[in-house]
């Protein structure tokens, strides 16, 4: 696998044309960036040095120097962007090929070296595989599902930035990814090419934000927003920090888990300048639990950022009880929280993906009372139609008025619990004399005997009274 990957990567080269990815010379001028440092800052030095250490080690991966291969900007310029190079590290043959290639007019390709390492090449069905590399069945069942499920563009309030909760909106950036996900929600975004927002956009979203005091969380998005340079979305962040009623800044990214090598010490040392920032990233298999990522997740907690995880329920993934509460508990052991499950949404070329709600279920009453409640995630459906999230749960309230409700425990025991009266059971006080024994009282309420045993010690005046 190692080697095969090197001589893929060896085959690379990336003009400035093909980075960031379908990005025209006219887009990176007018965006927030310049070439100097965005996406990602390589002099044309450095990769010349990069191409030239690429073509002497297309024999081995294990020869590739560390020092390349930890360096995030060399993992984003050599990415695997055809099918001719997946095909030197997975074996395909000609048929699959064929149809992989045309999925890919459709639904681009691109994957991370790093992630790619992690793939089971003699396993069709490794569950990595399925995130990362194209199948047939996108465009063979694209005519089921929606472009824009969740319609975005119509809380679009002005152009990159959706508000659609009363005190929180959602500031899309880029839609360049390090990777592409073969379950992204937002897969129409893929044919228009690689964009950034220009200078104009942001400002527009940052003036709508100082416009609307309503507003105190913030989720900066994509693609994945992690793909700016670590100024350019300081720039950003800085601004946003600046508005009085912003409270919180999230940050979606699956940096961490596709492309770990991008939280370095410079990105983290920024963040930690403009809390509180939370990062929501998106594990979907223990197997991508790393010491990579797992490094990423560390410097992310210990510069005071953190980390929530958001998994996607996909078929063949992640869609068992054992897979998912062993996911869940490795975040755990990785200082990342398991905060929600999602249903995989109806996007058109995911449908081969997606799996019944009832599997959702049933996977969380596999997990709830099995493991600590700390692992198991809210399962939650994004309804179409910018109708929000929903979560979804087992049924354990099997029975309620108002006088009590049936329950059932994880186990499948069944119990009443009594219901409290909405106005609450209220019980005269009553002085009681002070005394140095215990003695029988009687308190009355609603002309009903209520028999108490009461110690009082004489002269204690707060200790006199009580009520039922």
């Amino acid at each position: 696998m190692k080697e095969s990957l090197t001589n893929s990567i060896g085959m690379m080269s990336r003009s400035e044309e093909d980075e960031p990815p379908g990005c025209t010379s006219v887009q990176a001028k007018e965006s927030i960036v310049s070439e100097e440092d965005e996406p990602p800052s390589c002099t044309v030095e450095q990769v010349s040095a990069h191409e030239k250490s690429a073509e002497l080690n297309k024999l081995s991966r294990s020869s590739v120097p560390e020092q390349l291969w930890k360096d995030w900007k060399w993992q984003f310029k050599n990415r695997i962007t055809s099918i001719e190079e997946v095909a030197q590290v997975l074996p395909l043959t000609q048929d699959e090929m064929s149809q992989l290639k045309m999925v890919t007019m459709k639904y681009p390709l691109s994957i991370t070296p790093y992630y790619l390492s992690l793939i089971n090449p003699d396993d069709p069905e490794d569950p990595i595989r399925k995130q990362a590399v194209p199948c047939f069945e996108e465009i063979a069942m694209s005519d089921i599902g929606m472009e824009d499920p969740l319609a975005e563009g119509k809380d679009s309030a002005v152009p990159g930035l959706v508000h659609r909760y009363p005190d929180r909106v959602l500031m899309v950036l880029t839609d360049i990814c390090p990777m592409l996900c073969r379950h992204c929600t937002r897969k129409r975004e893929w044919r228009h090419g690689g964009w950034v927002r220009t200078n104009d956009e942001i400002e527009a979203m940052i003036e709508y934000i100082r416009q609307h005091t309503e507003v105190r969380d913030i989720v900066m998005s994509g693609g994945d927003p992690l793909t700016l340079s670590t100024k350019t979305l300081e720039k950003v962040i800085s601004k946003l920090r600046s508005i009085n009623h912003v409270e919180i800044i999230r940050i979606g990214s699956r940096y961490p888990v596709v492309l770990p090598q991008r939280i370095d010490d410079e990105l983290c040392a920024m963040l930690s300048e403009y809390g509180p920032i939370w990062l929501n990233t998106h594990f979907n298999h223990y197997r991508e639990i790393t010491p990579e990522s797992t490094a990423a997740c560390d410097k992310l907690v210990r510069s005071g950022v953190p980390v929530n995880n958001q998994s996607v329920l996909l078929r063949g993934i992640n869609d068992n009880v054992e897979t998912m509460k062993k996911l869940c508990q490795g975040l755990l052991k990785i200082k990342v929280r398991p905060y929600y499950l999602y249903q995989c949404d109806e996007v058109q070329g995911t449908e081969h993906l997606r799996t019944p709600v009832d599997t959702g279920i049933k996977i969380i009453e596999g997990m709830r009372g099995h493991t600590s409640g700390l692992a198991v995630p809210t399962f939650v459906i994004d309804l179409p139609e910018g109708g929000g999230k929903v979560p979804i749960q087992p049924d354990y309230l099997l029975k309620k008025n108002k006088e009590s409700l049936l329950l059932r425990n994880y186990e499948g025991n069944l119990y009443r619990y009594r219901n409290p009266k909405s106005n609450g059971n209220k019980r005269q006080a009553v002085q009681l004399p002070l005394v140095a024994k215990e003695k029988e009282s009687v308190v009355t309420r609603e002309k009903e005997p209520v028999y108490v045993r009461v110690m009082r010690k004489q002269g204690v005046t707060d200790e006199n009274r009580v009520i039922l």
